[in-house]
């Protein structure tokens, strides 16, 4: 009934979408199984994409050949670009998403892949044979045989949903949860948790008074996540923002008793940093209001996410709450919100590829391994269906340095720290930010994998190319360009900027703090001209190099210094537990991660710079 399968990914949420097409587009034929065809690459959550850290995220998956920025720019009802006050290694960009639209786009996309073939069924276990992952069993009994298994099961596995003293099982509203992988895994000598995670209550837009809230409209210029030719929207829907109040507490408060969270029946461990409404006002006793934004569900309904009151609580203690929000006081209810409370696996128990180390030829993406977010899905997703392409074909393993991605800053937070609760990307998780821009993850990355080989990338390593070309050329124009002092100081006077009283290099002039290249442009109309020749994004990149060269240049040696460790190698069968002069705790950590090089050993928590030493000495260095 089946062929044999290069890659079976089990789960079409985010990771396994990603996942689908990047082994795909790397040469192998595909199986794409999921519970229901229906709600393939649903948005369970809110209807948004990127965001601090995240858009960076992003914009990495589309240059490493993935699909979720295309279908991103493709479903946006809105695009803001955060952080725009700050320095460029901080602006992220951020989509609000009509969900309906997303969905098809990227059933669409996978459905006219001729690498790709569906089966709509429940998984509830894997073939393994002497330790090597052979396929997948299906709910019928059916077996269907792969050289490699990819697990982005996100919060199915034995799911179950909390609304105020009512649970139930499932893994999303209305869709049953998954059993049985769980078990199997656990007596094949994997280690599980539990872990929680919550969304808000759906309202009807129709009965809410826009009035009484803070409109927030997208940005004029629209970006976008690709770097391919995306069109982008002629017009945007607003969000709006509105607030609790210290009487919207305390009617919350009294549905704190009937709380799964509060009263011990959610054992899992929630998001940190994006905690629902009761553990809000909880830990933030003093706080008398919090921002709610009120999000667009998409072009055509009225149905609306209220983002910033994710909640477990009694349904009527939800609505009654709600009514007491300005512009909420008739408004109703399509659901309410809910907790849902799932299985994960310790990420400490892969290899940097996101393969199992107790399982050849298995990977795990996504909420499995203690994540939380649709991009944080999305990139363990596309890396696991490149890396499971390769380990069959018996090739190098894709790994992504700290200094190349954000994308390699999460796998390597995951792998060689672990998680206890539900991991989020930061800005500030990441050592060089400047060097992991939104603006430059093409040029990071995509040379990267058409090295490897991924089909579609010809056009796009064309576009790096001349963007990278064209850069130089307006960087090297500005090193010459002298500005005469009686055209460039009017323009520095109003910045507040000392003036020139010779002639001076444009370089010079655009590295001052409050100088851009637009305003330069608008006063110098010999550079006007010749920046006219060139898009608006290969100039922003010159700038960014112009203006920040000695941050990016001091940064990338600490990288490239530090990233010398990467190329000393540690045998898989390095016996740690015999060398006594290490800590117990780093013969510990170091035996249960087993990292492939010293750099990877340095970043493992509880492994110190005298124990890095004694490994140095006994590598021979």
């Amino acid at each position: 009934m089946f062929d044999k399968y290069d890659v079976i990914v089990v789960g079409a949420g985010h990771a396994g979408c990603e996942a689908a097409v990047a082994a795909a587009n790397m040469g192998s034929k595909v199986l794409l199984a999921t519970m229901n065809m229906n709600t393939i690459a649903q948005m369970s959550c809110n209807p948004a994409m990127g965001g601090v850290a995240k858009g960076q995220i992003v914009r990495e998956i589309d240059a490493l050949g993935g699909y979720s920025g295309i279908v991103s720019d493709y479903s946006m009802v809105q695009f803001r670009m955060l952080n725009m006050s700050k320095g460029p290694a901080m602006w992220s960009p951020r989509t609000q998403n009509d969900r309906m639209m997303f969905a098809t786009k990227w059933r669409e996309m996978l459905e006219s892949h001729p690498n790709i073939d569906f089966w709509q069924e429940t998984i509830p276990g894997i073939i393994v044979e002497d330790g090597v992952c052979k396929g997948i069993i299906t709910g019928l009994g059916l077996k269907v045989e792969a050289r490699a298994v990819i697990l982005t099961n996100g919060t199915f596995l034995n799911g179950i949903i909390h609304i105020g003293e009512k649970q139930f099982g499932g893994g999303r509203a209305g869709e049953k949860s998954a059993k049985g992988i769980t078990e199997q895994l656990v007596q094949l000598g994997f280690e599980a948790g539990r872990m929680k995670t919550g969304t808000p209550p759906r309202i009807d837009g129709r009965t809410l008074d826009y009035s009484k809230m803070e409109v927030q409209h997208g940005d004029d210029k629209i970006t976008g996540f690709s770097y391919t030719n995306t069109t982008k929207i002629e017009r945007q829907l607003p969000c709006h923002i509105t607030y609790t109040s210290d009487e919207v507490h305390d009617l919350l408060r009294t549905g704190f008793d009937r709380s799964p969270m509060f009263n011990g029946r959610i054992q899992g461990i929630g998001p940190r940093y994006c905690p629902s409404i009761e553990d809000k006002i909880n830990r933030f006793a003093d706080k008398d209001k919090h921002q709610l934004f009120v999000e667009p569900e998409g072009w055509n309904t009225c149905e609306i996410y209220v983002n910033g009151f994710s909640s477990s609580l009694p349904e009527e203690v939800q609505y009654q709450a709600l009514r007491k929000v300005p512009g909420f006081e008739h408004m109703k209810m399509f659901r309410p919100g809910y907790a849902i409370e799932y299985d994960f696996f310790p990420p400490t128990q892969l290899k940097m590829n996101l393969e199992t180390k107790l399982v050849k030829n298995l990977f795990f993406a996504g909420q499995i391994n203690g994540t939380t977010g649709y991009e944080e899905a999305g990139c363990q997703g596309l890396m696991a269906g490149i890396n499971a392409h390769l380990t069959i074909h018996d090739k190098e393993p894709f790994v992504l340095s700290r200094s190349e991605a954000y994308i390699g800053v999460l796998i390597d937070d995951l792998i060689n720290k672990g998680t206890e609760e539900p991991y989020r990307m930061f800005t500030s998780r990441a050592e060089y930010r400047i060097l992991l821009r939104q603006d430059n993850a093409d040029i990071r990355l995509t040379p990267l994998v058409h090295k490897l080989g991924m089909q579609g990338l010809e056009d796009r390593m064309r576009r790096v190319d001349q963007k990278v070309s064209s850069a130089q050329e307006i960087e090297r124009y500005f090193e010459e360009y002298s500005t005469d002092p009686n055209a460039i100081n009017p323009l520095l006077e109003s910045l507040n900027s000392s003036t020139v009283k010779q002639r001076m290099k444009a370089k010079s002039l655009v590295s001052r703090p409050n100088v851009t290249i637009q305003n330069m442009r608008e006063v110098l109309p010999e550079l006007d001209n010749y920046l006219n020749n060139y898009d608006e994004e290969i100039i922003m990149s010159a700038e960014i190099g112009l203006k920040y060269e000695g941050y990016i240049r001091k940064e990338q040696e600490m990288a490239d210094k530090l990233d010398r460790l990467e190329g000393i190698r540690l045998s898989d069968h390095f016996d740690y537990r015999s060398l006594k002069s290490l800590s117990f705790e780093a013969r510990e950590k170091l035996d249960q991660i087993r990292p492939r090089t010293i750099g990877q050993a340095s970043r493992i928590s509880g492994v110190s710079p005298a124990d890095i030493s004694i490994l140095l000495v006994h590598v021979g260095r």
